[in-house]
């Protein structure tokens, strides 16, 4: 088995159809994303990379908060690390990528809905009740095909706070 640690960069357009599938690989996770909405936003995407393999993916989004644009959040999704290689620094990696990209932009926090706790814990992340993210569920689960109330979602809401 190749233990090569993964190179850890910023998405290009040649990435775009190996996320489709990383993401369509992990249904039960991951919300799909359409390969329109990945070209659109594949600005916004860093992926892991052994060798010529996708090995993981992650984006971040930013929320507007109406009326104060310096308290916008940014949260992180469609984090999705290839069967096989969780657990051995790939997603953590991703993160703190985001996080070191968005840092500069000063948000007041990183936002994730997530079904990992644990992992996200160990990277600084508390969990938050969902009210507390009513921005994210105006403008993203409201749309939500898996579930049809976000409020009975299983995905945890969670928050790390950037101090300016």
């Amino acid at each position: 088995m190749d233990t090569t640690a993964p190179t850890i960069r910023v998405a290009s357009l040649a990435d775009a159809h190996g996320i489709f599938e990383l993401i369509k690989s992990h249904p039960e996770e991951l919300i799909s994303r359409s390969l329109g909405d990945i070209v659109e936003n594949i600005d916004r995407f860093i992926v892991a990379e052994r060798g010529s393999t996708l090995v993981g993916c992650s984006s971040w989004h930013i929320l507007p908060e109406i009326g104060e644009p310096q308290r916008a959040s940014v949260e992180i999704r469609s984090v999705a690390v290839r069967d096989g290689l969780r657990g051995a620094g790939v997603g953590t990696a991703m993160i703190r990528t985001i996080i070191a990209r968005v840092r500069p932009l000063h948000p007041a926090q990183v936002i994730v809905l997530t079904f990992a706790p644990a992992f996200f814990g160990r990277l600084g992340f508390r969990e938050v009740p969902k009210t507390q993210l009513m921005h994210k569920i105006y403008m993203g689960c409201v749309n939500c095909t898996k579930h049809a109330n976000p409020f009975t979602c299983p995905e945890i809401a969670m928050v790390l706070e950037l101090p300016q």
